[in-house]
């Protein structure tokens, strides 16, 4: 009678603990638009906006206050990152981006940013 045969290899499995970070910034951007009369002028103006951050930025983006006046406009966005220091770069950049647009004027700006501790 044959016995099995057992291959040779680790029993025990590897339980390395790899901790991995996820970092989520926002900011909230209270805008005054310059020389808009109609909601339709709003959005010409607010959309090139959220379409820049979104595509220059990889970053989450919308209209998000102020819907219904038409020289008023909020626009709020959000990104998440394994790297604090990427995540801070992208939230400034994005932030230097909108305030020198001529075609509006920042009010106020909100960045919060939640880290691992949160």
């Amino acid at each position: 009678m044959s016995l099995p045969i057992r291959m040779a290899g680790p029993s025990i499995p590897d339980r390395r603990v790899i901790r991995t970070h996820m970092y989520v910034g926002t900011l909230s951007f209270d805008l005054l638009l310059g020389d808009v009369r109609s909601l339709k002028e709003k959005r010409s103006v607010v959309r090139p906006i959220v379409a820049e951050l979104q595509r220059k930025f990889a970053v989450s983006a919308a209209e998000v206050d102020h819907m219904d006046l038409y020289r008023r406009a909020g626009i709020g966005l959000a990104m998440v990152s394994g790297d604090a220091g990427h995540l801070t770069d992208v939230l400034d950049r994005c932030e230097r981006m909108v305030a020198g647009r001529p075609e509006v004027e920042l009010l106020s700006v909100r960045r919060r940013f939640h880290g691992e501790d949160d």
